[in-house]
Order: C-alpha cells, then sequence, then structure tokens
C-alpha cells in the first residue's frame, strides 16, 4: 500500500479550488485548501495530500459554496470572490479518484442552498499547488494495476463483444454484460469480453435491502422529490439459466489469467436470493475445473444461504458494510426482513465453511473513522478473523449520507489513521480495494 509519494507535499503550498458560473476551475491566489470529515471542514495534514492520481475526474458542485483557510485570520471562511475581482455564484469543486484510491477527506463547501440530490459518485477533496498541479487527499491502497483504465481499449472490448455475442446469440446473460461493457463501462464486464482477470456474474434481479446509494435502484417518487439520484445502472431483469451461466464461466477460467468469477455486482440486486442458483453453478463448475476464484458479493443477510454455497465450492466471499455497528448499518442498508445479527451470524458461517472472507466497507470521511466507527471494526476483525478488508470510497452526496445519523458521528481519527491502526493491529489482515485471485 503506498500511503505517500516522493516527498511530502505542505499544506501551506496547497490553494482551495472554486468554480465560476463560466464553468472554469479558478484557484484562489492566498486561501489555501480545507477538506472535511463528514460536515466538519478541516485543513489536510502533510501525510494525507498526494498528487492527484491519473484518470481522475472534477466534478462541479452547483449551489455549494467553496469553503477555503484564511490565512489573514486562521479561520475556515466561504470564499465569495477571488482576490480583488468581484465574482457571483462560485461553486466548490471535488474529485473523483480512479479505483484503488482510498479517500481521505470530502470537498470543504457549505450545503444549505443545495436542494437536489448529488449523483452517486464518491466525492473527494482537491487543491491546486503550483508545483505539483492538482493535489487531493488519499493513499493508493491496493497495489493491483488490473484496474487501470490505460489497460482498458474500447475498439478491443467492441470486438470481443462481437464475437462473444456471434458465438452465444442467444445468451441473455452476454448480451446483458455487453450493455455493462459498452453503455456503463464496467472494468468488470469488459474484462469479460478481453478474456481476463475477474469477470462479472450478474444473477438477481432483486434484493432485499433498499439501500440509500444503491447502483441499480432508486425509487422513482425519491428521484422527483429530489430526495434521491437515478440509478447509474440498469438492473438485470432475468435470472440467468446455469447453461448460460456456464458458457460464461468455463470458456473464461480456460483463457484468462488470475480468473475470479464474481455474483454480486452493481447491475444486479444480491445473489444471495438467488443462492439455488449460485450454489448448482458452482457445483457444475467444480465438477470440471479446480482453477478460478468462485467469488461473491453480497449483503450476507442469509446465513443458511453462506452455508449453502461454502458446501457447493464457493471460495470467498465479500461482505458489504458500511459499518460494524448496527445503529450505523440500518439507516443505509434499510434492510427487508433480514436482522444486522444475521450478518454477522453469516460472518462466522463463511468463517468456519473455510471461505475467504473480505469485508466491502462502505468509507465516508467523519464516519468510518470515527472513534465508536474504529473501535466496532478493530472488534469484528478480530472476532471473525476477516481476511481481507477493501477500503471502498463509498459513491454517494455526503450531505444525503451524513443525514441519515442523528447522533452525529464524532471525534474522527481520520482514514489515514485507521488504515495504519489497522495494518498495526492487524498484520495479516489484507487491506485493498479489489478481489483477490486465490490461486
Amino acid at each position: 500500500m503506498s500511503m505517500s509519494t516522493s516527498k511530502p507535499i505542505d499544506p501551506d503550498s496547497v490553494y482551495a479550488l472554486v468554480a465560476n458560473n463560466k464553468g472554469e476551475i479558478l484557484d484562489h491566489p492566498a486561501w489555501k485548501m480545507l477538506g472535511a470529515a463528514g460536515l466538519n471542514s478541516r485543513r489536510p495534514e502533510p501525510k494525507e495530500l498526494i498528487p492527484l492520481p491519473p484518470d481522475s475526474r472534477l466534478f462541479f458542485l452547483p449551489d455549494c459554496a467553496p469553503l477555503g483557510w484564511d490565512p489573514g485570520t486562521g479561520k475556515n471562511r466561504s470564499i465569495k470572490h477571488l482576490g480583488e475581482t468581484k465574482n457571483s455564484g462560485l461553486i466548490g469543486v471535488a474529485a473523483f479518484l480512479p479505483p484503488a484510491y482510498s479517500r481521505f477527506l470530502l470537498p470543504a463547501v457549505s450545503y444549505h442552498k443545495k436542494e437536489y440530490t448529488l449523483p452517486l459518485w464518491a466525492y473527494a477533496a482537491v487543491g491546486w499547488s503550483d508545483e505539483v498541479g492538482y493535489v487531493t487527499c488519499a493513499c493508493r491502497i491496493d497495489e493491483n494495476q488490473q484496474w487501470e483504465a490505460k489497460f482498458f481499449d474500447d475498439n478491443e472490448v467492441v470486438a470481443g463483444v462481437e464475437e462473444k455475442l456471434a458465438h452465444h446469440p442467444k445468451n441473455r446473460l452476454i448480451d446483458h454484460m455487453s450493455r455493462c461493457a459498452v453503455d456503463y463501462h464496467c472494468f468488470a464486464a469488459k474484462n469479460y469480453f478481453l478474456g481476463r482477470w475477474e469477470c462479472p456474474l450478474p444473477v438477481s434481479p432483486t434484493c432485499n435491502a433498499n439501500c440509500i446509494g444503491c447502483l441499480s435502484f432508486q425509487e422513482e417518487v425519491e428521484v422527483k422529490k429530489g430526495e434521491s439520484c437515478p440509478a447509474s445502472h440498469d438492473r438485470i431483469n432475468f435470472v440467468p439459466t446455469v447453461k448460460e451461466l456456464l458458457e460464461v464461466a468455463l470458456p473464461h477460467i480456460e483463457i484468462a489469467e488470475n480468473p475470479v468469477l464474481s455474483f454480486g455486482q452493481g447491475c444486479e440486486g444480491d445473489p444471495i436470493l438467488q443462492a439455488e442458483r449460485t450454489c448448482e453453478f458452482d457445483q457444475a463448475v467444480r465438477q470440471t475445473t479446480a482453477a478460478g476464484t468462485l467469488n461473491v458479493n453480497t449483503n450476507a443477510s442469509l446465513p443458511d444461504k453462506v452455508t449453502a454455497m461454502a458446501d457447493a465450492g464457493m471460495d470467498s466471499i465479500r461482505v458489504s458494510l458500511n459499518s460494524a455497528r448496527e445503529t450505523t448499518y440500518l439507516p443505509y442498508y434499510r434492510p427487508n426482513n433480514y436482522t444486522f445479527a444475521n450478518v454477522l451470524e453469516s460472518l462466522e458461517r463463511a468463517k468456519s465453511g473455510g471461505l475467504h472472507l473480505a469485508i466491502n466497507l462502505l468509507v465516508m470521511p467523519g464516519i468510518t473513522d470515527s472513534k465508536r466507527e474504529v473501535e466496532a471494526l478493530l472488534e469484528m476483525v478480530d472476532r471473525y478473523n476477516i481476511d481481507q478488508i477493501q477500503m471502498r470510497n463509498l459513491c454517494i452526496d455526503p450531505r444525503q449520507y451524513l443525514d441519515l445519523y442523528d447522533d452525529k458521528l464524532t471525534n474522527p481519527i481520520g482514514i489515514i489513521n485507521l488504515i495504519e491502526r489497522l495494518r498495526f493491529e492487524f498484520p495479516k489482515l489484507k487491506l485493498g480495494y479489489f478481489n483477490r485471485y486465490l490461486g
């Protein structure tokens, strides 16, 4: 894990960014960059700053007043103009980091005038250094380079799509994944058509949770009211047959380097509701080959199904969690007919069933690193002997997420300090961003 680049970046050299009504991104001539932990703005520490990674994106935050640190007063203040020039309607700027990077701070803005919900992206603090260029607060948490944009040539992807569809014109799963690869630019779907690495196997059109930040389903009523935003993916609307699944999986295992076959992608509900189908698939694969890693990404809501999948030949499970505490978990996941205790039992069943156990930790600065959350997470890692934590930046409007919690979780230790503490207390625990090929 890369926690820094060459030399530390001095926060005094990093200026606050704003956008004007012409769509221009400008740096403040004197005020310094701020970031936010929850709704509380602060200056970043030198160890938190890195150059903005390649393939990052910059976003405007309409109706969100930018904040900066004024050296003259030593205070955090709203930026209403730049130097002697009067500007109207200055708004905040955020960065979206590429896969493998964990953000430490949110953009420092005021949300008071915002009456809409931001799209489902992970918004990170960003500033400007005359020496370095754009700067953010993050680290590279996973050194796996297989998910970098430079390895995904869309011309090759389209050629792969055409070839697969020609060979299997009646396979609904391949047709569905072709749209994921071409329209939504899902790297996992692209992997399938490029014949390598992790391949998705979306299988479930339904879910037993109603996550606030679900990528594949948002209530139309909430979207119309501005309380939510449209889903970023179309959810699969059928259950693939075992034959359709095997037509995807078996050739992929044969030709792919480090083949991982994963249920539970962004374009579906939760595969645990189709455990019978995944178990039948696992058994069929293992009757043919011992190669490849069979993985399921799930909310782990049904312990008996976790046991069944382990018995059927599943190799690894990645459990989606935003918290190790029930009071933080429930407002985000809004479970239907399952409890947080069910999820905890599934963790225990996964380990007793011999599965590689990973946590897909949905990270929100100011919440995930609050003291109560940190202590609960450490206890969970120790109790269930977690093999890996994937530090995933939660894609959601920060204000929408923070408004879920009345108790206003406080005293954040900093995401970077959470990472350092996990590494110190659990030397064997793997921290990363991606599923692992288990060999």
